[in-house]
């Protein structure tokens, strides 16, 4: 196989209390990339949207992970990619880990799948690293192996999927940016012992809802004391909507990512339209432009169509 075709899904990161350690893949929205094989050691990037990212490959998400396989190999083949985005860079969706896991597993795939899951997931998260300034797989896992993914462990890798209930998510991303390394910045350095715990129990609840499939138990543990005080203040209108979603019947959920897009999960799709009204109400009378996505839990990961 000379070329691949791939869907490469959004990802929502943290899921709320499990900062950098869970993420769950999006049937919606999605990117669509089309690598090649060639003879030279490089890469050749394609931008096919209007978002203008790096063409140089070691200034661009895909290009750096491509180019790490190159020396994995020892500079014995090379790649040409094309990239139609539509996970906007910046959104709180995993933009820069569909970019960074499509270019892996497409990779792995035009090179007969020679690599483990483990070691695409250590190529894409070098993707990441440009990203954000450091590795991490929260959006990268999920979006590779689909569903709901809890990393233990980064050094070394130790990545465990979880069980994914049939849930809605409705996504609102306001048109606004925010980077992830700005994010990441203006985070607590010191957390009280009290907060740690209250954390820690959410997020074993958490867990401990996806694998029972006790859809009541991950809505009580969708609740951050430590990351999402802090970061919320980025994003204009979020305790309005986090609260009006609830009432609308809206599990829970919170920020997706680092934001500004917000996330919430609901039992049935009539809940998850009425979410997604509340979010269009909210930020139409702030007077913000908005993007809204109601979909299900993808649980297959990237995509190869071709």
């Amino acid at each position: 196989m000379k070329k691949i075709k791939v869907h490469s899904p959004g990802t929502v990161a943290n899921l709320v209390c499990g900062f950098d350690i869970l993420g769950m893949a999006l049937s919606e929205p999605f990117d669509i990339m089309e690598l090649s094989l060639i003879d030279e050691p490089k890469v050749i990037i394609h931008n096919k949207d209007n978002f203008n990212l790096p063409v140089e490959a070691e200034k661009n998400v895909a290009g750096v992970v491509l180019l790490s396989v190159i020396e994995r190999l020892e500079n014995k083949v090379g790649f040409e990619i094309a990239i139609e985005k539509h996970i906007k860079p910046g959104s709180g969706i995993g933009s820069s880990a569909a970019s960074a896991a499509g270019a892996a597993v497409a990779a792995n795939h035009l090179l007969g799948k020679i690599f483990s899951n483990d070691e695409v997931v250590q190529f894409a998260m070098n993707g990441e690293k440009l990203a954000s300034g450091v590795k991490h797989a929260d959006n990268i896992a999920p979006c590779i192996l689909g569903g709901v993914s809890l990393i233990r462990s980064i050094h070394p890798l130790d990545i465990i999927p979880l069980s994914s209930p049939d849930l809605f998510v409705t996504i609102v991303h306001p048109q606004i940016e925010v980077r992830t390394s700005d994010a990441r910045q203006i985070l607590r350095q010191q957390v009280l012992l009290k907060d740690a715990i209250r954390q820690w129990g959410n997020i074993a609840g958490l867990v401990t809802g996806f694998l029972k499939n006790d859809v009541e138990l991950i809505g009580r543990s969708l609740e951050d004391v430590i990351i999402e005080p802090v970061r919320s203040i980025l994003i204009p209108g979020f305790d309005e909507v986090k609260e009006k979603c609830k009432e609308a019947g809206a599990l829970g959920g919170g920020i997706s990512g680092s934001g500004p897009s917000m996330f919430m999960l609901s039992k049935d799709k009539n809940t998850a339209i009425a979410v997604e009204s509340v979010m269009k109400e909210v930020y139409t009378r702030i007077g913000i432009d908005f993007n809204t996505y109601v979909t299900t839990i993808n649980k297959n990961g990237v995509e190869v169509v071709v």
